[in-house]
């Protein structure tokens, strides 16, 4: 386990850069040099007892993270849970997804069973666990076969443990007042956005506004070939204060829904 939240983020930001490497670019437009806020990470697995989603909090709940909130996708057949810091306010909110193996096709269950299969047993628990990539070894063959089911099962497949999304706070930005502002930097220097259900997602009413880009590429190396696939994005969020006066620190299932299609490889 990391001794410490900022250990555990520089590693996993270190990771991500490796697979989104315009999060700089990104910086650099966003921030014009100051340091970014980063609002949440999201990370993906498998509900299974050897990988599901309480092996990968564990490590945050070790640093003192406590669970928050819990969302269900039944359409992606994923459950989700948020945890935050309760004494950090720097820290980082995480979210953690799972597919619901049981919910899905015995084709796709055949084949997790095989990926998980690979997996050390000790993997859940060691320090570099929640950056450890892809523990086993898919076909690009098997990975068609889950693209057909789940985009969510094939990206996870494909890349496995690691944050799928860092996310830019953009109440802590100096230069930008909302959401739409962000967006339209983001398009006039060139980044392609996650379009899907608008470019924004949620609104003040549900006091969360999301957008993010669609994921950069990278080359996967499957059993039996390569394939340049979508990797990794950056989301931007805007939070919204409550009646008490605090910004309003969870998360709407429905923008979420939404921001899970950033990794799509169709579409």
């Amino acid at each position: 386990m990391h001794t410490s939240v900022n250990a555990l983020f520089g590693a996993l930001w270190q990771d991500y850069l490796k697979m989104t490497p315009s999060a700089l670019d990104i910086h650099a437009l966003l921030g014009g040099g100051r340091p970014i806020i980063n609002d949440h990470v999201a990370f993906r697995t498998f509900r299974h007892p050897r990988l599901g989603l309480d092996k990968l909090a564990a490590h945050f709940l070790a640093l003192g993270y406590e669970q928050k909130g819990e969302y269900h996708f039944e359409a992606k057949k994923l459950y989700a849970r948020h945890y935050e810091h309760p004494t950090d306010a720097t820290a980082p909110k995480v979210f953690i997804s799972e597919l619901l193996l049981e919910q899905c096709s015995p084709g796709l269950q055949r084949i997790v069973a095989g990926l998980i299969d690979q997996v050390d047993e000790g993997l859940p628990a060691q320090t570099g666990f929640l950056y450890s990539g892809a523990p086993w070894k898919v076909s690009y063959h098997d990975y068609k076969t889950l693209l057909e089911e789940s985009e969510y099962a094939a990206w996870l497949a494909a890349y496995g443990f690691r944050a799928n999304h860092f996310t830019v706070s953009v109440n802590e930005l100096e230069e930008y007042d909302s959401l739409e502002e962000v967006n339209s930097a983001l398009k006039n220097a060139g980044f392609r956005l996650n379009a899907v259900g608008g470019e924004i997602k949620g609104s003040p009413e549900v006091l969360l506004e999301q957008s993010s880009t669609m994921a950069d590429t990278a080359i996967v190396e499957f059993s039996d070939g390569k394939a340049e696939l979508p990797s990794c994005f950056y989301e931007f969020a805007l939070r919204y204060p409550q009646p008490d006066g605090k910004l309003y620190s969870g998360f709407v299932a429905a923008s979420a829904d939404k921001i899970f299609e950033s990794t799509n490889v169709k579409g």
